[in-house]
């Protein structure tokens, strides 16, 4: 049965409060001790049991966040996240005393409560976005009805020139482009969705990622490098991703995930020119991989593995992952126990990293909004994820045993614009990430202008190798 707009932004304010309520806990106490509440029940006029009115009530606890915003959340969130939260409120007040939504207010609504969300690695933050997408799918197919009945009733007009073939004949779309149905995938790589294995095929699909990803000078110069460090030939083993919001970190991140995956280089288009450069003649077959992404991963809250294993760390997930990656969830629980003292007790791994490096080697590390993770982290060890300073420490240590394993290599993106920075503690966490690290020159940079022609056309339309083709091409044009 159709559900209205009213009601979808209701099982997404539903879903935030939900994903909200655990951070604003979290950060109330580590402000304020166990006498938060007191603290709280200042902004209401009620004074025993503000905990449970917090639980239930959206408004409320919207109001002592927008209060105690300076004092405490702006450690973590940043400017944009204010605005996220200011439009929040609207959008509960809205919801509260309206019944109806407009589709662009709809998918606003759940926009902007995905995006907050996001920003405190909030697991709900997953549920709003298929939301999003089931409202953009519905969106379409509205419009493609009216288009057909306009199209029924007003015959196109109009002479063309004889013998010129319809431009759509010789520039031919991307089937999800010729229906409309690319809105749902808005240029937007996620990688976690990847590691999933979920979202669209562009994306999950190797040799569709390279049909459809244009390698620029920079990307190259990346690809290179992998391949000479993966397979022992050189390379440097930390690499730095640092654009601007938007720059294509996280599409450099899935072409060396989907280059990793044991594809043989002829189904992955575009990536001979990478082999003979470095004149390596096949791609690595056996790259366990790790992938880790900080918006969607929560320092205070630990994962529960498919055999009940419970992972808190950044370190453990690593592990892991690794262990995954070469042998299942049996092989991941022995990957696992090389680091589990120090995952239960939230302290730096040490040496352990660099075993799980080795014994799983050739590995591919790729971190990804690291700074969102970080900048969440408390300055005592009170989060499964360990303490503010560890999580610095831990980079260190990282960055030391990629440089010291074989053929271990870890990619991490670094915020350069404000925008994913966040407050306070995001500005700290970014610079203190770079000096753990520790600057290795790398081979990235940004998409030239006419690179960034060919990266659109590619995502737009189907390439071609027929002759007669390029001819019909240039008559038309």
């Amino acid at each position: 049965m159709a559900i209205s707009n009213h009601e979808r932004v209701g099982r997404a304010l539903n879903q935030f409060h939900k994903g909200v309520h655990g951070y604003f806990e979290r950060e109330m106490q580590n402000k304020y001790g166990k006498n938060w509440t007191v603290r709280a029940a200042t902004y209401t006029d009620r004074t025993n049991n503000i905990q449970a009115l917090l639980k239930k009530d959206l408004y409320t606890l919207l109001k002592v966040m927008w209060g105690e915003w300076n004092n405490v959340f702006r450690e973590t969130l940043g400017k944009a996240d204010r605005s996220l939260l200011s439009e929040c409120q609207d959008i509960r007040n809205t919801w509260a005393h309206s019944n109806t939504f407009s589709t662009d207010d709809t998918y606003r609504a759940l926009d902007s409560t995905s995006r907050f969300l996001s920003a405190i690695s909030s697991p709900e933050a997953d549920g709003i976005e298929k939301q999003k997408q089931e409202l953009l799918r519905l969106r379409f197919e509205d419009q493609a009805r009216r288009a057909n009945r306009r199209a029924a009733v007003a015959p196109t007009e109009g002479q063309p020139l004889a013998a010129l073939k319809p431009w759509r004949e010789i520039t031919t779309p991307h089937p999800d482009v010729a229906s409309g149905s690319y809105q749902q995938a808005e240029f937007a790589a996620d990688l976690w969705q990847v590691y999933l294995d979920e979202g669209s095929d562009e994306y999950r699909d190797p040799t569709k990622f390279y049909e459809r990803t244009y390698l620029t000078e920079g990307l190259k110069l990346l690809l290179m490098g992998a391949l000479k460090r993966l397979s022992g030939k050189g390379g440097d083993p930390v690499i730095e991703l640092q654009t601007n919001f938007g720059g294509g970190k996280t599409h450099a991140m899935l072409a060396l995930y989907h280059m990793c995956l044991g594809v043989s280089a002829k189904d992955l288009p575009g990536i001979e020119p990478v082999l003979q450069e470095t004149g390596i003649e096949e791609l690595p077959q056996t790259v366990n991989t790790a992938i880790l992404v900080g918006n969607k991963i929560s320092p205070g809250q630990p994962l529960v593995k498919s055999d009940g294993t419970v992972v808190k760390t950044l370190w453990g997930e690593i592990a892991w992952q690794l262990g995954e990656s070469a042998g299942g969830t049996k092989e991941a629980a022995k990957a696992f126990a090389l680091v589990k003292e120090s995952d239960e007790t939230s302290t730096n791994p040490g040496e352990a990293l660099k075993k799980v490096f080795n014994q799983y080697s050739p590995c591919l590390v790729l971190i990804d909004e690291w700074v969102a993770y970080a900048r969440q982290l408390h300055d005592q060890n009170d989060l499964p994820g360990g303490s503010f300073d560890t999580q610095f420490t831990f980079a260190q240590t990282l960055s030391e045993s990629a440089k010291n394993a074989d053929r271990a290599l870890l990619v991490a993106s670094i915020p350069a614009s404000d925008i994913e920075k966040g407050g306070d503690r995001g500005y700290e966490a970014t610079e203190r990430l770079k000096n753990a690290i520790g600057r290795v020159e790398s081979p990235w940079r940004p998409a030239s202008a006419e690179e960034s022609f060919e990266i659109v056309r590619r995502r737009l339309f189907q390439s071609t190798t027929d002759t007669e083709a390029f001819k019909s091409r240039d008559t038309v044009v």
